[in-house]
């Protein structure tokens, strides 16, 4: 049986316990998040003792996990039984296993709850066990966590801070959907931290963001896109110099990785000469001050110029990999590619 995140939650939380979970796939957050509720809220503190084995898959086999699933539980209404990195049982997919296995599937301990937590990729459907778990007569729930396009992170950061009751801005949520990207994880730990210090009644904006997340307000990222946007040589250069003097505080990869991502962005959007908001919103661009820059950009940046800029992106991080870079520092192949960006010089004459 295959279950949506919210429909496994909605589950959990009127305590309804189904004997087999595998939770699978590339996103770990709800992965985690989910055997992290069944293991503080299917058993009561003092059942634990007794009914609550938690394994680890490069420690254990199929027939470890079984032999723990098929224990009645001591006192208690239930026992339960948590695989973390399951990935790692080296003959979950075996055909020696296989037998075992589908006759536990299709038969399982009631008074047992068995969770499977296969991390970072899914199960073959095309192998037996994918083919089982999809059968109706499995007694299992699916649980598929993907990963979120970037497109998708703004609203669904939206709905997580609204979620605590709270509420951010068009501008916060821009800015940490840039910076942090996709990772769930970092994501809700970043707004979590915020939301502690958060005085009643005031959103989370971005100088909350920039204070917070270790983002300095005037020599960061964004201000550099904007920079190069403007054609702002001056603001560009004093920005640059606080990146060579601070490379911690602004590592290159995660620079050239948001520099790539509004260029593909405006490229997308040269395709589309009257984009609609739903045009908008697929790239992830929702709110008036996120098109803001993309709208200049159009205005600055040609098509083919905007080709030739993602070109040189993708040079500068070949370049920080150590390939056709000599001895050039971080700073370096930085500086460089905002020059190249500034002063367009025909590409040819660049990699030629």
């Amino acid at each position: 049986m295959t279950l949506s995140t919210d429909e496994v939650l909605a589950q959990l939380r009127q305590r309804q316990f189904q004997p087999v979970y595998v939770l699978q796939g590339e996103e770990p957050y709800y992965i985690d998040h989910v055997a992290d509720i069944i293991e503080q809220t299917a058993l009561a503190e003092h059942e634990r003792g007794f009914n609550q084995v938690i394994l680890y898959g490069k420690d254990t086999d199929v027939a470890g996990i079984l032999n723990q699933a098929r224990r009645f539980p001591m006192m208690a209404e239930r026992s339960v039984v948590l695989v973390k990195e399951a990935q790692a049982v080296a003959d979950l997919e075996s055909e020696k296993a296989w037998p075992f296995l589908e006759a536990y599937l299709k038969n399982p301990l009631p008074s047992t709850v068995l969770v499977l937590c296969y991390k970072h990729k899914t199960l073959d459907s095309r192998k037996k066990l994918g083919k089982l778990l999809a059968a109706k007569d499995t007694r299992a729930v699916v649980l598929t966590s993907n990963r979120l396009y970037d497109n998708q992170v703004p609203a669904w950061l939206t709905a997580y801070v609204r979620s605590k009751g709270q509420q951010i801005t068009p501008q916060a949520t821009a800015m940490l959907a840039e910076y942090i990207g996709t990772d769930l994880s970092r994501l809700i730990n970043e707004v979590d931290k915020m939301l502690l210090n958060l005085p009643a009644g005031q959103p989370i904006d971005d100088d909350l963001v920039q204070k917070m997340v270790g983002i300095s307000k005037e020599y960061n990222i964004f201000e550099l896109q904007s920079a190069l946007i403007r054609r702002d040589v001056l603001k560009a250069n004093r920005i640059l110099l606080y990146f060579e003097a601070n490379p911690k505080a602004s590592p290159l990869i995660p620079n050239l990785t948001l520099l790539f991502n509004y260029f593909s962005r405006l490229l997308a959007l040269h395709q589309l000469p009257n984009p609609t908001d739903a045009d908008w919103t697929r790239l992830g661009l929702k709110s008036t001050f996120a098109r803001k820059d993309y709208q200049t950009g159009l205005k600055v940046f040609t098509p083919e110029r905007t080709r030739a800029i993602i070109h040189l992106i993708r040079r500068a991080d070949a370049q920080s990999k150590g390939i056709d870079s000599g001895s050039m520092s971080d700073g370096e192949i930085l500086r460089e590619l905002v020059w190249l960006i500034l002063h367009p010089v025909p590409l040819q004459a660049v990699v030629g």
